[in-house]
C-alpha cells in the first residue's frame, strides 16, 4: 500500500486536531499581523503627517512582503520540506513585527512591515499545502476551510488592542504592533516536534521516513501499522515550474490567479482602509474602532458557513457562491448613508469576503500534485499580492475623488468578476487524490 493510500485510509485522530491548532495559530498572528496596521495607520498619518497615498504606501509594505514571501516559499517548500519554510517564516515575521513597533520614521517602519510581511506571506503560503498533506480527502475541505477560520481570531485580536491600546496614548500604536510579535516565539516551540509532511518525502525518495511518520500516526489512532511496499529511490529533480502551464493544469493555474487577485484586492481594499474610512465620514477614533471590532467579529460566522458548505456545494460553488454575495453587501456599502448601514453592510462584506478565503484555501491546494502543490500555491498567492499591494494605495487615491459609492462600487465589479472566472474555468476537486497525476489529467 502507498503512503498516500495509507493517509486516505487514516481517521480523523488526536494528531490532526493538533495539526489544525499549531497551524491554525500561525493563521492568527499572520491575520493578526495584517490588520493591526490598519489601527495604527490613522495614527501614524497624524503623528507624521502623511498624504493619503503615502499613508496607502505603508499600508502596503506588508503585501509587496506577502508576495515575495508566498513567491520564495512555493519554491522553498517543494524544493526543501514544507516544515522548514513553516518555522523560519515564523521567525522572520516576529522580527519584523518587533522591529516596526520600535521604528521612528516612515521609511524605516516601510521596511519592517516589509520583512514582516515575507514572513507573514511564506506561512501563509505553505501552512495549506502542508496541513493537507496529512488528510484524507474525506476530511481535507472542511479541515482546511477551518484551519483559515484561526485568521479570525487574528482580527478580532487586532480590533481590541486596536480599541484599547492605539487611542489611549501616543505610543499605543507601538505597544500594539509589539504585541503582535512575542507570542510567535512560544508557538515556534510547540511547533517544533511537528513532522515533515510524509507525501512530500515520498515524493522526493524518502519513503522509509514517510513511513515511520505515517507510522506513527496510524498507531496513535489505534490501528494496526500499514505496510508501503516501495523503498528508497533517491530524490527526483526538482520538477520545473513550466508544468504548471503544461496543458493538463494551465487552466488551474491561471484560474487560481485570477481568483485569489479578486478577492485579495476586495479584502485588502475593505480591512486596510475601513477604520480610516469610517474617521473620514466624521466618526470619531474611538467609535470608528468599535465599529471595526464589529465587523471583524463577523469573520468568524462566515468562515465557520464556508467550512460547512466546501463538501456540500463543493470548493468551486462555495467560493462563487460567497463572491456574489460578498459583491452585493459591497454594493449596499456604497449606498450607505448612515452609521448603522455602514456597519450592517460592512459586517456582510466581513462575513462572506472571509467566508470566500475559506473556500479558496481548501480549493487552491487540490489544483495541482504534490511535486507542484507548494508552487502552485505559492504562485497563486504572489499573483494575489499585486491586488493587496495595489489596493490600499488605490483606495486612498480613489476616496478623495469618488467617496464611498466609487470605492465599494469598484469592490463589487472585482468580485462579480472572480466569480465568474471561477465557476466558468475551476475544475472539481472533491474526492479527488493528491498524488494521482492522472486525475490532474483529466480536469
Amino acid at each position: 500500500m502507498s503512503i498516500a493510500a495509507r493517509i486516505e485510509c487514516l481517521p480523523f485522530t488526536r494528531f490532526h486536531w493538533k495539526l489544525l491548532f499549531l497551524g491554525g495559530l500561525g493563521y492568527t498572528f499572520d491575520g493578526l499581523d495584517s490588520a493591526i496596521v490598519a489601527f495604527a495607520l490613522p495614527m501614524l498619518k497624524n503623528q507624521w503627517h502623511l498624504s493619503g497615498p503615502a499613508l496607502g504606501l505603508l499600508g502596503s509594505a506588508t503585501y509587496l512582503g506577502y508576495g515575495l514571501g508566498a513567491l520564495l516559499s512555493g519554491w522553498w517548500g517543494d524544493r526543501s520540506g514544507r516544515r522548514r519554510v513553516m518555522m523560519s517564516a515564523l521567525a522572520i515575521y516576529a522580527i519584523g513585527s518587533l522591529l516596526s513597533a520600535g521604528s521612528s520614521s516612515f521609511t524605516a517602519f516601510f521596511l519592517c512591515r516589509l520583512l514582516s510581511g515575507i514572513g507573514a506571506g511564506a506561512e501563509a503560503t505553505i501552512i495549506a499545502p502542508y496541513l493537507s498533506e496529512f488528510v484524507s480527502a474525506r476530511y481535507r475541505g472542511a479541515f482546511t476551510a477551518a484551519l483559515t477560520g484561526f485568521y479570525s481570531f487574528g482580527y478580532v485580536t487586532a480590533a481590541l488592542l486596536g480599541f484599547m491600546l492605539v487611542p489611549a496614548m501616543d505610543d499605543g500604536w507601538r505597544w500594539a504592533l509589539a504585541l503582535t510579535g512575542f507570542p510567535v516565539l512560544m508557538l515556534l516551540w510547540w511547533r517544533r516536534a511537528l513532522p515533515e509532511s510524509p507525501r512530500w518525502l515520498d515524493e522526493r525518495g524518502q519513503t522509509a521516513e514517510a513511513c515511520r511518520i505515517v507510522g506513527d500516526i496510524e498507531e496513535s489512532a489505534g490501528l494496526a501499522v500499514g505496510l508501503t511496499t516501495t523503498t528508497d529511490r533517491g530524490a527526483p529533480s526538482l520538477r520545473p515550474i513550466r508544468d504548471l502551464f503544461a496543458p493538463n493544469l494551465r487552466r488551474s493555474t491561471f484560474m487560481s490567479w485570477a481568483m485569489w487577485l479578486a478577492i485579495t484586492f476586495s479584502f485588502y481594499a475593505f480591512f486596510t482602509w475601513i477604520p480610516t474610512l469610517m474617521i473620514e465620514r466624521g466618526m470619531t477614533v474611538t467609535r470608528s474602532f468599535g465599529y471595526a471590532i464589529s465587523i471583524y467579529f463577523a469573520q468568524l460566522p462566515g468562515y465557520a458557513c464556508a467550512a460547512l458548505l466546501t463538501d456540500r456545494l463543493g470548493r468551486r460553488g462555495t467560493v462563487a457562491l460567497f463572491m456574489v454575495a460578498g459583491a452585493l453587501s459591497a454594493i449596499g456599502m456604497a449606498v450607505s448613508q448612515t452609521p448603522i448601514e455602514v456597519l450592517i453592510f460592512g459586517m456582510m462584506l466581513s462575513f462572506f469576503m472571509n467566508g470566500t478565503f475559506g473556500g479558496i484555501y481548501a480549493y487552491t491546494p487540490e489544483l495541482f500534485p504534490t511535486a507542484l502543490r507548494a508552487r502552485g500555491m505559492g504562485l497563486a498567492s504572489a499573483i494575489a499580492r499585486l491586488g493587496a499591494i495595489a489596493s490600499p494605495v488605490l483606495i486612498g487615491w480613489l476616496y478623495p475623488l469618488a467617496g464611498f459609492p466609487g470605492v465599494f462600487g469598484l469592490t463589487t465589479l472585482i468580485l462579480l468578476s472572480g466569480a465568474t472566472v471561477t465557476l466558468l474555468f475551476g475544475p472539481r476537486t472533491e474526492k479527488r487524490p493528491l498524488d494521482n497525476e492522472q486525475a490532474f489529467a483529466k480536469s
